[in-house]
């Protein structure tokens, strides 16, 4: 089949072999796109036949946008280090008739926790738009949690089948990707003029846990539904708690910008006289 799977990669090897395992066969290229992974992920990706790609980490949405040009077909799957297609859907993409442009394919996941499928909260009924015709499409590339922009008159049909996603190996892992995301949010939402008030600080997380532990039934997931509620809560707090901290340092700096440009401006009329 005429399609690049894109992927965007920074030290993926707990999971990429499987994969790049994954999708053999599915298209014409295999595209990594590294952004200076330490660990030995490149080199399995070459043992799996991937083209490889090299630039630096600017954000999810920039860098699977500068991915997605780099790839010789117009018809792109994309996918992540952590993402293993099942069979059916491997079956799903391989009926896919790619004269229908006006098609875009959305995909559905099995979110796994430490090896365990999170079947509900905010883990459970998830997908993405995966699959598309570039031409099409545009990435936001935004830093965190970017979308798709979709031409006019375009369809989404959902495929058979899931993509696997080992979200988190442990607790470790899952706090870790947490603190990760809550800033790179924080400096999304600063550069689109959000604000951080009392209530999104002190409230908001505590709505999260209540909706994904129990609006969306995350304790039937056992105790681990319980730490993703949590986790999700945790994340929410550390997101508009570091908007507000980039908040006070913006205002600070607009300050000391301002005095000195007061403090400045006599020395330099003193000056010119």
């Amino acid at each position: 089949m005429i399609i690049s799977v894109v992927i965007i990669c920074k030290n993926g090897s707990d999971h990429i072999a499987e994969t790049l395992a994954s999708v053999q066969g599915i298209g014409k290229e295999i595209l990594l796109y590294d952004s200076g992974s330490t660990d030995n992920s490149v080199e399995i990706a070459k043992a799996y036949g991937a083209n490889i790609a090299y630039g630096a980490w600017e954000g999810y949405g920039r860098n699977r946008y500068k991915a997605s040009q780099l790839a010789k077909y117009d018809w792109i799957l994309m996918i992540d280090t952590d993402e293993v297609l099942d069979e059916d859907l491997k079956e799903a993409i391989f009926r896919i008739d790619l004269t229908q442009t006006h098609l875009v394919y959305n995909i559905r996941y099995k979110n796994f926790f430490e090896n365990k499928e999170m079947k509900f909260g905010e883990w459970g009924n998830d997908s993405h738009i995966r699959m598309a015709n570039r031409k099409k499409v545009q990435i936001d590339q935004e830093i965190v949690h970017e979308k798709l922009f979709l031409q006019p008159g375009l369809r989404i049909k959902t495929l058979d089948g899931y993509i696997k996603h080992y979200t988190a190996n442990n607790s470790i892992d899952y706090a870790r990707k947490a603190i990760e995301y809550a800033s790179l949010s924080a400096d999304k939402y600063l550069k689109q003029g959000k604000h951080a008030s009392f209530i999104k600080i002190y409230f908001a997380p505590l709505f999260a846990f209540v909706q994904n532990y129990f609006l969306k039934m995350g304790f039937r997931d056992g105790w681990k539904g319980f730490v993703c509620a949590g986790m999700t809560a945790w994340y929410t707090f550390m997101k508009y708690t570091k908007l507000k901290e980039l908040e006070r340092q913006s205002i600070s700096t607009e300050l000391n910008n301002k005095f000195i440009e007061l403090h400045a401006k006599p020395a330099i009329k003193q000056y010119s006289n």
